[in-house]
């Protein structure tokens, strides 16, 4: 099973960072939190989302419960948290119904704050012991994916309301025409695919094994607002030749003709509702979306394997969390752009183990393999995802019909 300990040697160096580290991610949680009122921060507007104090909570809960309920003389902020922040650990517990979580009205955000502070001031204490130190890695990256989703369930929350409130108010881009879209070729080939090492990664990135690829070819930036707005005149909602069958039988039943947050050549962002701007990356889509769009412009999907193939050869750059914009931009003319931040990309590939999966020991067993089943691999991190946690293998996976995470496609096709 992949390990989640740390050498003795390492420590020296792993502890001041480690800290460092520590205190960055719980900070940016909170800061993320800010500009929301009590009442926003409990409000659940779907069962997929979660109130932002519940994300609060349960990325405490995660190092309380994993890493400090085994530890000599600690004592528990409320022992009734174990069963409210629960996500989805049932060798540990019998978490609170997902879909209820808005209902808990009670613990308010002020004693969510005061259970921070007490584990992290606890936290402290077992920092510098390296048989945590993986662990404690794990708890940060998990953190950082729900100040992901902190984000976008806060945006559907928002857009639910008919004020349809800003997050916070900012000036969008003005830049309104789109970059020549060009390809960039593979050769294909017999390639290694999977995290190398030896930095953090999840479970599901390892272990690192052989794929073959096909020759393709893989679109220089994100399919934009003003391509995608093509296929929605050229009657693509009403068309059941492009669309996959499930998705077909979803875009009658939810008579969906746009992604999600559009309306009227609007859209809804985290800074409020804005005309659209052709030129930026359409996201938001589902994967049906995103496959009935490559279909009707008679492309398809990259691989997960074909993406990483590509990504592997650029650095980790883009307009990710710390850009501060919160919405994706359009793409500034490069030979390829956009594989990392502004949108997460839809492939075709299901969510499978690798040859030779092996979850994380322990209770964070349940981390990544129990849904591998039914979902689609995404790619490259969005405007939400903080820059330090996405890696060229990183796999992210939603439900096909997901649309509430910043979404988008990239195009590829054969050679």
């Amino acid at each position: 099973m992949p390990s989640l300990q740390m050498t003795a040697e390492s420590q020296s160096v792993a502890v001041p960072t480690l800290e460092r580290r520590y205190t960055t991610v719980r900070t940016t949680s909170e800061a993320l939190a800010r500009p929301l009122s009590a009442e926003d921060q409990c409000v659940q507007s779907m069962p997929d989302a979660s109130p932002t104090k519940w994300h609060l909570a349960h990325t405490t809960w995660f190092f309380e419960r994993l890493i400090l309920a085994s530890r000599n003389g600690y004592r528990p902020f409320d022992p009734h948290y174990d069963h409210l922040f629960n996500s989805y650990y049932l060798s540990i517990g019998t978490p609170h119904l997902r879909a209820e979580r808005g209902l808990l009205t009670r613990p308010d955000i002020d004693e969510i704050l005061a259970y921070r502070n007490h584990v992290d001031e606890a936290m402290r204490s077992v920092l510098d012991d390296p048989k945590v130190f993986k662990l404690v890695e794990l708890g940060l990256h998990h953190e950082q994916q729900h100040q992901e989703l902190l984000l976008t369930d806060i945006k559907h929350a928002f857009s639910k309301n008919p004020l349809e409130p800003a997050y916070r108010p900012t000036q969008l881009s003005a830049v309104e025409t789109a970059s020549t879209l060009r390809w960039c070729e593979h050769d294909g080939g017999t390639i290694e695919i999977g995290h190398r090492g030896p930095d953090f990664a999840f479970d599901n990135e390892t272990p690192r094994h052989a794929v073959l690829l096909r020759p393709f070819r893989i679109a220089s930036r994100l399919v934009t607002c003003g391509e995608y707005l093509g296929f929605i005149e050229d009657g693509g909602y009403r068309r059941p030749e492009f669309w996959l069958s499930d998705g077909w039988a979803l875009v009658q039943r939810e008579k969906w003709t746009a992604p999600l947050y559009w309306r009227d050549r609007t859209v809804f962002t985290l800074h409020g509702r804005r005309p659209l701007n052709t030129a930026e990356p359409v996201v938001h889509a589902s994967f049906y979306e995103a496959a009935a769009y490559a279909d009707w412009a008679g492309k398809r999907l990259p691989t997960e394997f074909e993406w990483e193939a590509v990504a592997e050869r650029l650095s980790v750059a883009g307009n990710f969390l710390d850009a501060d914009l919160l919405h994706p931009a359009p793409a500034g003319g490069g030979e390829l752009e956009q594989m990392f931040g502004d949108a997460w990309e839809w492939t075709r590939s299901s969510y499978d183990p690798y040859p030779g999966f092996r979850p994380f020991e322990g209770p964070a067993s349940e981390y990544n393999g129990k849904f591998m089943v039914g979902q689609m691999v995404l790619r490259g991190g969005s405007c939400a995802t903080p820059p330090d946690h996405m890696r060229p293998s990183y796999r992210n996976f939603f439900s096909p019909s997901a649309r509430w995470q910043f979404s988008g496609i990239r195009l590829a096709e054969d050679i």
